[in-house]
């Protein structure tokens, strides 16, 4: 029976990560491959072979987002842009969430912003607890003028799933910047902790290991 466990216990570390991310690339595949209905029914690869082709639509949403970016670079690209921007800002309702998808959109997605691109090490949830979190930006406004101090804008994900997690508003000199990338840090919170990242050992570090409290 110990035997047998081991063999099962073998084929699931073999079989599980591959099903989850077939299952992952087939939703998202299937997902974009209904951007395919933006195209008349006689010109879809059902209607003129007779079959589907899987995977079809991700090259189509490939094609559209890139004809859609070099439209929008040119000056008529541009005033379309703004003024379809105005009308959607001046829809009730509407006006609230596409104000505030865009503008989380235009943070994670600009090339000078610094939206989770630091992993840091926080107290949390009580002193003396550890997490990895990811910066987001700086506070600003009236958030900005009621903080003692200077502060950091954090997201704490959770696990396994980071797709949930908290938003903190925390001091600088409590957070420590660590020496792993975004994917690393998120592979280390995703696994709760069994994937490490690669040791880097830093100069002039104790040979001892173990967490530091903050630096003040």
């Amino acid at each position: 029976m110990h035997q047998l466990r081991r063999y099962l216990v073998t084929g699931l570390v073999l079989w599980v990560p591959l099903g989850i991310t077939i299952w992952v690339l087939t939703l998202i595949v299937s997902t974009l491959d209904k951007s395919l209905l933006l195209i008349p029914y006689q010109y879809r690869p059902e209607a003129l072979l007779g079959f589907t082709i899987p995977g079809l639509g991700v090259v189509l949403t490939f094609i559209i987002l890139i004809v859609t970016g070099v439209l929008t670079r040119n000056f008529v690209g541009q005033k379309l842009v703004r003024a379809w921007d105005s009308i959607l800002r001046r829809i009730p309702v509407v006006k609230s969430i596409y104000s505030g998808v865009k503008q989380v959109s235009d943070t994670l997605f600009s090339d000078t912003g610094q939206a989770f691109r630091k992993a840091l090490l926080i107290e949390f949830p009580s002193p003396g607890n550890y997490t990895i979190a990811f910066m987001t930006g700086t506070p600003s406004g009236e958030v900005l003028r009621r903080l003692p101090g200077d502060h950091v804008s954090v997201y704490v994900p959770t696990t396994p799933n980071p797709t949930s997690g908290y938003f903190l508003l925390v001091p600088k000199n409590k957070t420590q910047e660590l020496d792993m990338s975004v994917d690393e840090a998120l592979k280390y919170i995703v696994s709760m902790g069994v994937v490490g990242p690669p040791h880097k050992a830093a100069p002039g570090a104790a040979a001892a290991g173990g967490i530091h409290a903050p630096r003040n």
